[in-house]
């Protein structure tokens, strides 16, 4: 008899190991004599290192540091200096990097710290040197110095409030990164500016849903084309306008009338000499993921990359999914594997604890228990690829009929979890929580269904 829990976990590993930082950056770079060369599948690029006086690595994100150490490994002593920020935990052994750790995804004093170190350096460079920078999901927590503007007195508290009200409203990532554009001195291209006139290649591993070189981390090194207004909107939306940090509001107002200097814009030319590739994708780790999948024998599919929403409501398309299979055949036939990919919220009812992937794999328990019917031998498992689902140390957790029994036993009702928004606490008492620990990558979540 197949045992369903670890094929899925295999399934997510598979995936989790194709977007491995270190093994990407020896994927996407090589060194020739003085010739570096950048190639993805979509572009390619050389930069002369002759011709270079001085080499600095700055960097920020969860992977940042296992960028790092794949950069060290291949440009060695030709690298000058060097300061990526990771989250706490998220360590590599690096040589020529120094290394710092700052909190996420609330940030912490750690993280401006970190931010004022990364500017600092930055602002070293001239326009004969070459600055590389390391962009992973998680900078834009982890370099927290707010932006600096005259009359206004904005602080790493303001900053955290704003940040719990927005983690806490369900907007999406793009929504939350417009609003921390605006309050930040590194991020939305106010990194490339610290930088120019010197080169800078950004190098980007995308935690984003649709890969938007903007939103990764804030986009640092991009252009921002959100406006001042754009922010406010945002609050309005979803209805948080009065529970952000006064002094946040004011720098948004100031902002969208003109009052206060706004982001670079797409053709400022502090972006000349900037250039940015991405380098690893949600979509190549499900990829990944279905390849092993169909090793074990399943029909399998890559449903999207692109799964976004309440999760809670897309534990739904997968339990349906999962009876369409056993009673139709469709759109696979048993055996099946449906894999996707992407981000989830979460919009927070209760006072427990949990993260997108665990709410979800607790709303796939809630409905099992509601109806069973078709989809009783159904496994599903939903990850993050980072190692942390929300502020928790689970990565994710699975669901099954027998999971849902066991619960029973002990007297545990997943929809009254669901309600609190509690789900790591039910997973924890059924002992169904994955643990990877940190995983120094993130390229948004994987989700596995298993029919068997």
């Amino acid at each position: 008899m197949r045992d369903c829990l670890a094929e899925a976990e295999a399934i997510f590993r598979a995936g989790l190991a194709r977007v491995d930082p270190l093994a990407m950056m020896e994927r996407v770079l090589s060194l020739t004599g003085d010739v570096l060369r950048v190639a993805t599948e979509t572009e390619c690029h050389q930069y002369d290192l002759a011709g270079v006086k001085r080499i600095f690595v700055l960097g920020a994100g969860k992977a940042s540091a296992r960028m790092a150490l794949g950069l060290e490994r291949l440009l060695g002593d030709r690298i000058t200096a060097g300061v990526v920020a990771v989250k706490e935990g998220y360590r590599e052994r690096l040589s020529r990097v120094r290394l710092l750790e700052a909190s996420h995804p609330v940030p912490d004093a750690r993280g401006v710290a970190a931010a004022r170190e990364v500017l600092a350096m930055a602002r070293q460079a001239g326009p004969d040197d070459l600055v590389i920078v390391l962009v992973s999901g998680g900078g834009s927590a982890i370099l927290a110095a707010p932006v600096d503007l005259p009359g206004r007195r904005l602080t790493l508290a303001d900053k955290q409030e704003t940040t719990r009200v927005l983690l806490a409203s369900g907007a999406t990532i793009q929504e939350i990164n417009c609003v921390r554009k605006k309050l930040s001195a590194v991020k939305g291209g106010r990194l490339a500016a610290a930088i120019s006139p010197a080169r800078c290649l950004g190098l980007l591993l995308s935690d984003v849903v649709g890969d938007d070189l903007d939103v990764i981390a804030s986009g640092p090194t991009v252009a921002d084309p959100t406006t001042g207004a754009d922010a406010l909107a945002v609050l309005a939306r979803y209805g948080v306008t009065d529970k952000v940090a006064p002094e946040a509001l004011a720098v948004l107002d100031d902002v969208a009338a003109g009052r206060a200097p706004d982001t670079p814009k797409p053709g400022d030319p502090v972006f000349a000499r900037t250039r940015t590739v991405l380098v690893g994708t949600n979509f190549q780790a499900l990829l990944a993921a279905r390849d092993k999948a169909r090793e074990f024998g399943y029909d399998t599919v890559v449903l999207t990359s692109h799964l976004t929403g309440e999760a809670r409501e897309m534990a739904n398309l997968f339990l349906g999914m999962a009876r369409d299979i056993a009673e139709y055949g469709v759109p696979l036939s048993r055996p099946a594997c449906v894999i996707a990919g992407g981000e989830t919220t979460v919009t927070l009812r209760g006072p427990g604890k949990g993260g997108r992937n665990q709410e979800m794999a607790l709303a796939f328990l809630a409905g099992l228990a509601r109806q069973a019917k078709s989809a009783e031998e159904a496994v599903f498992l939903a990850a993050s690829t980072d190692g942390s689902d929300g502020p928790t140390d689970a990565t994710g957790a699975f669901a099954s009929l027998d999971i849902l029994r066991r619960g029973l036993e002990l007297g545990l009702d997943p929809a009254l979890y669901l309600v609190e928004n509690d789900a790591y606490h039910y997973f924890e008492a059924v002992g169904r929580l994955l643990k990877t620990g940190p995983t120094n990558t993130n390229v948004c979540d994987i989700k596995v269904l298993l029919t068997p």
